[in-house]
């Protein structure tokens, strides 16, 4: 058979794999980077260390916000939206808000760090675009509604 005429790869592999893995995969690689990097800020379940303030008092300060308070966000935001990522609850609310830490952490913190960044914003821009797929508890709440 010509390979014109073959069934791309692309085709043949859509049969096998569904598509709510896609956004399911996304959403628990980017939660894994993000809930790992805010347990390294905290002591127990959620005891902010006192290396952390230090941190964004020094190396991730940032204008406009104390540092105290940046800690603080920052920390609950890496424990909370990846949370809710894996559930797959309120996920475009949860992407675009680790899409604008990234942006932060970007241009105040780590401007060099742009291809991982970038990597992140992969993971984060379909979802919120999109939402999180079949396989979530957000699907779960829409179809409900509907329903009702």
């Amino acid at each position: 058979m010509p390979a014109s005429d073959a069934p791309s790869l692309a085709a043949r592999g859509s049969h096998r794999l569904p598509d709510a893995l896609i956004p399911l995969v996304a959403r628990l690689g980017i939660a894994a980077v993000f809930f790992q990097s805010g347990r390294t800020k905290v002591e127990g379940f959620l005891s902010i260390k006192p290396s952390t303030y230090e941190l964004f008092a020094s190396e991730y300060a940032l204008p406009l916000i104390p540092s105290d308070w940046a800690a603080r966000l920052a920390t609950g935001a890496e424990h909370l939206f990846p949370l809710l990522l894996v559930l797959g609850l309120f996920t475009r609310m949860s992407a675009l808000a680790l899409l604008a830490m990234t942006l932060v952490i970007e241009i105040f913190v780590y401007p060099d760090a742009w291809p991982t960044h970038l990597s992140w914003a992969a993971l984060l821009l379909p979802l919120v675009l999109r939402g999180a797929g079949d396989w979530s508890l957000d699907h779960l709440w829409h179809a409900r509604r509907e329903r009702h």
